[in-house]
C-alpha cells in the first residue's frame, strides 16, 4: 500500500512539473500581445509622466521569465534640453550591459543624441552612462524602435542607430 501511495505521489509531482513546463514561456523577444501586458502605459521621468508608445516598444523575456523592456514616449511638455537626450524608457529586471557598459536592474530614460551617443539617465534626468551608438546604413526598413536578436545578444534600434545589449 505504501508503494502504491508513493507511486501516486510521484505521478502527481511529474504531472505538476509537466504542466509548469508547458506554461513557462520561452526566452526571447516578446510578441505584440505580450508587450501589451508587460509594457507600461506611461513612464515617470524628470517630474512628469509621459505616455508610452506601445507600437514603438519592444521587450526580451529571459530564461527565468525576467524582462527587459524598452519603448518610446511622448516627450511633449519636456524642455528642449531634456528632449535632446530623452526619447524613451528602458526597464530591466536583470543586470545588462550596453556596448560593454554595465547597467543595474531598474527603470531608466534613454536617448540617441545628435552627436552619435546613446545616453542612459535615471528618472531625475541625471546621466548615468553614455556610449557610442552604431549606425546600420544597410537597414532597408528602419522603424522608430525595435530589438533584434543576434546569437544570444541583442541590438536596440532607433531608426538606423543601435546599441548592443547583453544580459550579464
Amino acid at each position: 500500500m505504501k508503494k502504491l501511495i508513493r507511486l501516486f505521489e510521484i505521478a502527481i509531482l511529474l504531472t505538476s512539473l509537466s504542466l509548469a513546463a508547458q506554461q513557462a514561456k520561452p526566452a526571447g523577444l516578446l510578441s505584440s500581445a505580450e508587450l501589451k501586458q508587460a509594457a507600461p502605459a506611461s513612464f515617470f521621468f524628470r517630474g512628469q509622466s509621459a505616455p508610452a508608445q506601445l507600437r514603438n516598444s519592444a521587450g526580451i523575456r529571459l530564461r527565468d521569465s525576467k524582462l527587459v523592456l524598452a519603448g518610446l514616449v511622448d516627450t511633449a511638455g519636456y524642455s528642449s534640453a531634456i528632449t535632446e537626450k530623452y526619447q524613451g524608457f528602458l526597464i530591466t529586471e536583470v543586470p545588462i550591459s550596453l556596448e560593454g557598459s554595465a547597467l543595474k536592474p531598474g527603470g531608466y530614460g534613454f536617448g540617441f543624441t545628435a552627436n552619435g551617443k546613446f545616453v542612459i539617465m535615471d528618472v531625475g534626468a541625471n546621466e548615468l552612462l553614455s556610449v557610442t551608438a552604431q549606425v546600420d546604413d544597410n537597414l532597408k526598413r528602419p522603424v522608430p524602435l525595435r530589438i533584434v536578436e543576434e546569437g544570444g545578444a541583442y541590438r536596440l534600434y532607433a531608426g538606423k542607430k543601435w546599441v548592443g545589449l547583453k544580459v550579464q
